[in-house]
């Protein structure tokens, strides 16, 4: 299966359950950009604390890990960063799930997400801005050239069909100046 594919594994129940998500990173990346290996899924998801049974029982045991509720919910107090993981026992794919956090970047691109796959197969993608900034940061934080390499594929495949504007003041707003300059770098 391909990762697109694979996706659907994770973002199916969440689709069911009614519950706000986006898919990210490198799954997001090569939507926009250009294909390559990745073994996991990034999904950005908002979750209550009413929200937590929903989850154990959509990812079941017998065919995902999902952690304990009490660890989602401690997760989910996190002021930032609250993170668990799903995997997909059969594939042994693996989902990094992201809880929200209430800042505006992560609002931004909620209200931007667009829906992605192929009929019966849909799920939500997080709109390449989005993309393209939370990239540049992980750049900063690991200094890993998949990052510089993901978004120039991005920026080169979309062309007119990104906002550079858009990411320039996200870039401006969250101290990334340095990383944009190295992706645009001739």
């Amino acid at each position: 299966m391909r990762p697109l594919e694979l996706t659907s594994l994770f973002t199916a129940p969440l689709e069911a359950l009614a519950v706000p998500y986006f898919v990210t990173g490198s799954v997001a990346s090569i939507a926009y950009g250009e294909p390559r290996m990745t073994h996991d899924v990034d999904l950005v998801v908002t979750l209550g604390d009413r929200d937590v049974a929903s989850i154990e029982a959509a990812f079941p045991g017998e065919s995902f890990y999902c952690p304990p509720p009490e660890v989602i919910r401690v997760e989910l107090r996190r002021p930032l960063h609250g993170h668990f993981n799903l995997i997909h026992h059969a594939t042994g794919f693996k989902a990094d799930v992201y809880l929200t956090d209430r800042g505006p970047l992560h609002a931004w691109a909620f209200d931007h997400r667009r829906r992605a796959g192929r009929e019966g197969a849909e799920f939500w993608l997080a709109p390449p801005e989005y993309v393209v900034v939370r990239k540049l940061e992980y750049l900063r934080e690991g200094g890993s050239e998949k990052h510089v390499r993901d978004v120039r594929a991005m920026l080169l495949a979309l062309g007119d069909d990104v906002d550079r504007a858009q990411i320039e003041g996200w870039v401006r707003a969250r101290g990334l100046g340095a990383e944009w300059a190295r992706v645009t770098a001739d």
